[in-house]
């Protein structure tokens, strides 16, 4: 009986041995199935894929597989059943176990339907990653995506209806020209790009650009119409305008101790990482304050309104003209010159505190204090067209109000950089500081702007 207890035991405590085992096995066998043979498929990621393809159309994708990586991406263009290849990649073994491929791959091509031999019409793009997984008999997880392209290789057409004959540095003038399908036109004079409106609210066909040339241009280098369409095809056609040279005016500007005690607790409290004495801290706010308001002025200007608004010659302040624009200041403390600065506007001095009638009609874009402009005013009158206000005493307007011609948005004063109660006034163009005397002028807006347009409507 002792015997026949023994054996039980002997059996009995082999049995939790061979299930460890057979769970240690399992457990194995398990592990590697799912390391080896795992069933999650490579991940692509395409980014904003145009519906068009031309000769320089850019695609994106961003392939991942976080599991046995990626063994190959395969790209190809099919079009009536012939294949061509944009893409191909093979990735090594990699890892410890060199079993792995690469987990992440950003892939940026520009396609060319000429290159690739693709016609007009209809055409696919399959992309296709494979991983290192042993499925499918070792050939791996695969995924595959197609986007469908409509092939355009003609370039917009561009026609000039009327372009600028001559313009000087620190003037402007308009472009008229009819493009068909575009997604983004303009004009570029030199380096500085003029976007293109509808010259016809709800045109689609005759487009104005309103174009100006820097008060520091020496030549025109460059004057081209330019349209681009949603498959990347571009047209450039070239205008040739006539730059007639401008009279540099010079100034002088004395700086005394009573402006400096005056003006500069104003700039320190707006600035109050100026330092030094009160000539260094002039001079902080002269040149870097005015460099950083002068920027801020050319940003607001970046979204203008697609409509214009404005129409016949802008309203000129009644006062006498202090400064004039693209005057050439040198500014002298104690008999010492200590700066050189241009004056990018037209000084106006009238009664103090005298009401500021909006020069055009338009919507306020700014109206807040700007350094050396102090509190100012600057109205979009559409189509890339602004005119600003500053030095002002009180403010009558706000951020996006809609002024009418003539109506009273402020009254001057001496905020900023002024010495005397007066409205400094300028006008831009697509930010440029251009000459406001060209504004004020009805034959000027007659024979430049109103006159073109009038017979390119027929």
């Amino acid at each position: 009986m002792a015997k026949i207890n023994r054996r039980y035991k002997r059996k009995r405590s082999s049995f939790p041995f061979f299930l460890i085992v057979t769970l240690l096995l399992a457990g194995a066998g398990g592990y590697v199935f799912l390391t080896y043979f795992e069933g999650e498929k490579p991940h692509i990621t395409s980014h904003d894929i145009p519906p068009y393809m031309g000769n320089k159309t850019p695609v994106s994708f961003t392939v991942t597989d976080k599991k046995s990586g990626l063994r190959s991406i395969k790209i190809v263009a099919t079009q009536n059943g012939k294949e061509k290849q944009v893409f191909a990649k093979e990735f090594p073994r990699q890892g410890k176990d060199s079993t792995t491929g690469t987990f992440h791959e950003d892939i940026q091509l520009k396609l060319s339907a000429k290159a690739l031999g693709l016609k007009e019409g209809e055409a696919v793009l399959q992309i296709e990653a494979t991983d290192y997984s042993f499925r499918g008999l070792l050939k791996g997880n695969s995924s595959i995506i197609s986007h469908t392209f409509t092939i355009d290789t003609k370039p917009p057409r561009i026609s000039i209806i009327h372009s600028e004959k001559y313009i000087e540095p620190g003037g402007a003038g308009i472009v008229i020209y009819r493009v068909d399908d575009h997604v983004k036109h303009g004009v570029i004079i030199n380096d500085t790009y003029h976007p293109g409106f509808p010259l016809i609210d709800g045109s689609d066909s005759k487009y104005i650009a309103y174009i100006a040339l820097p008060y520091t241009a020496l030549e025109i280098s460059k004057s081209v119409i330019i349209a681009e369409d949603a498959a990347g095809n571009r047209t450039v056609k070239p205008f040739a305008p006539v730059m007639k040279k401008a009279k540099q005016k010079k100034d002088r500007i004395n700086v005394g101790d009573g402006f400096l005690s005056r003006k500069i607790p104003e700039f320190e409290e707006h600035y109050p990482e100026m330092q030094g004495e009160l000539v260094q801290k002039y001079l902080y706010a002269n040149r870097k304050v005015r460099t950083m308001n002068n920027q801020k002025i050319h940003d607001l200007c970046k979204n203008p309104e697609q409509n214009r608004f404005w129409s016949g010659k802008f309203i000129r302040m009644a006062g006498s003209s202090k400064a004039g624009f693209a005057d050439h200041r040198t500014y002298y403390y104690k008999g010492e010159a200590i700066d050189k600065q241009v004056h990018l506007g037209m000084d106006i001095a009238s009664t103090r505190h005298a009401g500021i009638k909006a020069a055009g009609t338009g919507k306020v874009i700014f109206s807040d204090y700007l350094g050396i402009y102090g509190n100012m005013v600057m109205i979009d009158h559409g189509q890339g067209v602004v005119s600003l206000y500053s030095h002002l005493s009180q403010i009558n307007v706000a951020q996006g109000d809609s002024v009418n011609k003539g109506d009273i948005i402020g009254n001057t004063g001496t905020s900023g950089m002024a010495g005397g109660d007066h409205l400094h006034f300028s006008m831009l163009v697509n930010g440029i500081f251009v000459t406001p005397k060209e504004w004020w002028d009805q034959h000027w807006i007659d024979v430049t702007i109103a006159g073109p347009i009038a017979d390119a409507k027929f």
